[in-house]
């Protein structure tokens, strides 16, 4: 340990512990590791390089690298991208609605100061490419000045590192997050590292990058996470070193790093697998096939340019001018002598059966198939299908993968927020100010602190206290993007309401009814507002009434006048028919269009 008296718990022996443990576990994600790399050279279109571990064909220096699986990615990233998720915080208990609406209001804030919009995307990526997107949500002290902010990143997977074979990341008993950065610039902040040799005690595997990343005069920085019971609950603790040389340590501190004892990094797998927290992509699904279409490509076209290009058998006594022979500019070819009919011999050329372009299709095919990447998936419906019916229950189908995926994803989502939610708990201790739309979308200022989510006293009851309580929220996620069609269906739903007088006070009762009975996006709201209209068109006629009654009592002359414009406006309706329609019911062919895309759409639907 060190003879430092500031460091009295954690010291030189510890860290050389931890850097064992560290190779330990880096040493049992191994597979993962290759996997990993080897899904980013293919994402990359280096199907050569993959394909050359495996298959000693020799191709004549071609090989076909077809966009079949790259297409698969950019296409559910896009689904991904189109349901971007946003967050709805309900309460647990009555009293803290008011602060599950200010924590709805400032939420997207907080993740919009973060681009949450970018990180979200690049997680997606790793997700579709490598299996799982990995997300970092912490404290960064630095930010505003020193006031300090919520920090969300995306995370390599190759610099994380946790116990071989926990499934939940949580349940690993250390968590480990390198980074290679500068030592003169971490001199600067941390003074122990000044004129230290730092040796090369530990070095993360990386990505074949285009360019070459130079490792000159830069260190590790290994950040090391990991829990313990104090006082008869589990803390989080936080160790960050360089080699030997410890750079801050919060048990050293007395004080654990935060209050949520939780790892600050959320997992995302695209398809689990037992025993590992982390999943396999798309790359790893469909890469046989994508092998064997690049191999058909490459075989045709060397066929084709064979057929292109007749070759020869040239007698070695032929006399032929081989350079004007194959300079196809040449009208005329030189010859010596007599040219006899065995002095060139055209080699034969044997086309490919039609047979060998079908299983090409098939293996096209069966890729799309696998990935959930069928043409009803990318708007295209086959020969034949003319139903609307039978168009939607195709698009519904094709359309479960991307929802399965995305619902995934807002399962992490959740968790992220969860988090953001525990460190204001934890550190806005000053009131901060944001800018947030009101319920009529108007622009306001909000001023946010964390008193009303601190633990507080619930009194005694019978002379025993009966402790203290946080206030706890659930999260509710749900697409804050919609694709075009979906916009245009909600447009003309609104319209369709219009004309059937469903904004009309005096058929609220039918109005709710009919409402009840649906399920669109906003159906709550627009009932909430159903029934404001109809109570407040029921204070109006109360209003008249009365006066009207005073009218007859007071001002006889008045009275008629009051009556004439009651009669004009008409009494309320209970329980008669529905207006007149001023059109026929019915969908335009633009409405029908979007309710098929909206059913076959990739957003899931609001909800964890």
């Amino acid at each position: 340990m060190d003879d430092n008296t500031s460091l009295p718990l954690i010291g030189r022996e510890r860290l050389e512990e931890l850097t064992r443990i560290l190779q330990r576990y880096k040493a049992g994600k191994a597979n993962l590791e290759r996997r990993v790399v080897a899904a980013e050279n293919w994402w990359k279109l280096r199907n050569s390089a993959e394909e050359q571990k495996e298959s000693s064909l020799h191709d004549g220096g071609f090989r076909s690298k077809s966009g079949w699986l790259h297409n698969v990615i950019v296409s559910k990233h896009a689904d991904a991208m189109e349901a971007f998720p946003e967050p709805v915080v309900l309460p647990r208990e009555p009293d803290d609605c008011d602060e599950a609406n200010a924590l709805s209001s400032i939420l997207p804030v907080v993740l919009g100061q973060n681009r949450f919009e970018d990180v979200y995307s690049d997680a997606i990526w790793q997700k579709l490419k490598t299996g799982t997107g990995v997300y970092k949500v912490t404290w960064d002290p630095g930010k505003l000045g020193g006031l300090g902010d919520v920090s969300i990143h995306a995370v390599d997977l190759l610099n994380l590192f946790w116990e071989p074979g926990v499934k939940d990341i949580q349940d690993s008993r250390y968590l480990f997050h390198t980074a290679l950065q500068d030592l003169d610039l971490l001199s600067e902040r941390w003074p122990q590292l000044r004129g230290r040799h730092m040796s090369a005690s530990f070095a993360a595997t990386r990505f074949l990058y285009d360019d070459a990343v130079p490792t000159d005069g830069k260190c590790t920085v290994i950040d090391c996470y990991y829990k313990k019971w104090e006082q008869g609950r589990q803390v989080l603790h936080y160790i960050q070193y360089v080699g030997d040389t410890l750079l801050y340590a919060s048990e050293n501190e007395g004080t654990p790093l935060y209050e949520h004892a939780r790892y600050p990094f959320v997992f995302d797998p695209l398809f689990p697998v037992e025993g590992s927290p982390c999943g396999y992509g798309f790359v790893d699904l469909c890469k046989n096939a994508q092998t064997a279409i690049d191999l058909m490509d490459s075989a045709f076209i060397r066929n084709t340019m064979v057929g292109a290009m007749p070759r020869y058998f040239k007698r070695q006594d032929a006399g032929v001018n081989e350079e004007e022979l194959l300079d196809l500019s040449r009208p005329l070819v030189a010859v010596d002598g007599n040219l006899g009919d065995d002095a060139l011999k055209i080699i034969d050329f044997r086309p490919l059966s039609g047979n060998y372009i079908e299983y090409q299709r098939e293996r096209i095919r069966e890729l799309r198939e696998t990935s959930g990447n069928t043409e009803t998936a990318t708007g295209n419906i086959a020969q034949g299908v003319t139903a609307a019916s039978a168009i939607a229950a195709l698009q519904e189908a094709s359309g479960k993968g991307s929802r399965d995926s995305t619902k995934t994803s807002y399962r992490a989502y959740g968790e992220v927020v969860e988090l953001v939610i525990e460190l204001i708990r934890q550190f806005y201790t000053l009131p901060r100010r944001f800018r947030i739309l009101g319920r009529s979308g108007e622009q306001e200022f909000i001023s946010y602190s964390n008193a009303a989510l601190r633990p507080r006293s619930q009194g005694t009851l019978a002379g025993v206290e009966l402790g203290q309580r946080a206030p706890q929220f659930d999260i509710e996620v749900k697409a804050r993007k919609s694709s075009g069609y979906s916009q245009l269906s909600q447009n003309e739903l609104a319209l369709q309401f219009f004309n059937l007088g469903f904004f009309d006070p005096r058929q609220a009762e039918q109005t709710l009814l009919c409402l009840e009975m649906m399920d669109f996006e906003g159906r709550d709201e627009l009932m909430d507002r159903v029934r404001r209209l109809s109570q407040e068109q029921e204070r109006q006629s109360a209003f008249r009434e009365l006066a009207l009654a005073l009218a007859r009592k007071y001002e006889p002359e008045l009275a008629a006048g009051l009556e004439a414009s009651v009669a004009d406006e008409g009494a309320p309706v209970r329980g008669g028919a529905a207006p007149k329609l001023s059109r026929p019911l019915g969908e335009s062919e633009r409405v029908r269009l979007s309710r098929e895309r909206s059913r076959g759409a990739s957003q899931p639907e609001a909800g964890r």
